[in-house]
C-alpha cells in the first residue's frame, strides 16, 4: 500500500476510502499501523482545511444545559442571581471571569469555549 501525503481533496478522498478498508485491522498487525498513520496524516490535513470554530460562550451554555436539561433557575448558583443567567443568556451581559470558573468547575464546560469573544446586544436605555 502506497503511503502519500495529503495535500488536496482528492488526495484526502483517497485516504478516507483506504481508512475505511483499515478499519477491522487487529492491533499489533501491520494493518493497524497503517491504519493509526493514516489517521494521523488525515487528522493533520483535516486540521488545517476541515477546522470546526468552538461555538461562542453563550452558545456553550446553552448546549450544557440542554444535554443536562437544565433550567435558567438551576444555573442562579453559578452565576449569583436568576436576573445574571438571563442577561448573560439573553447577551445583555458579559461572562465576568467568576462565572466562567463556576461553569467549567459545574458543569465541566472548556475554558476555551468559555473564553471566546461573542455579540452582546445593546442595552436600550
Amino acid at each position: 500500500m502506497e503511503i502519500f501525503p495529503i495535500r488536496n481533496e482528492e488526495d484526502y478522498e483517497k485516504a478516507l476510502k483506504t481508512v475505511e478498508a483499515l478499519m477491522d485491522a487487529e492491533p499489533g498487525t501491520e494493518a493497524f499501523d497503517l491504519l493509526e498513520l493514516w489517521t494521523t496524516l488525515i487528522e493533520a490535513y483535516e486540521a488545517g482545511h476541515h477546522a470546526i470554530d468552538l461555538p461562542d460562550p453563550v452558545d456553550a451554555i446553552r448546549f450544557r444545559m440542554e444535554q443536562e436539561d437544565l433550567k435558567q433557575k438551576d444555573l442562579a448558583p453559578l452565576f449569583g442571581s436568576p436576573s445574571r443567567v438571563s442577561e448573560v443568556l439573553n447577551r445583555k451581559r458579559k461572562l465576568t471571569v467568576e462565572m466562567i470558573r463556576n461553569l467549567h468547575r459545574a458543569l465541566n464546560i472548556p475554558f476555551e469555549n468559555l473564553l471566546g469573544e461573542y455579540r452582546q446586544e445593546r442595552v436600550s436605555a
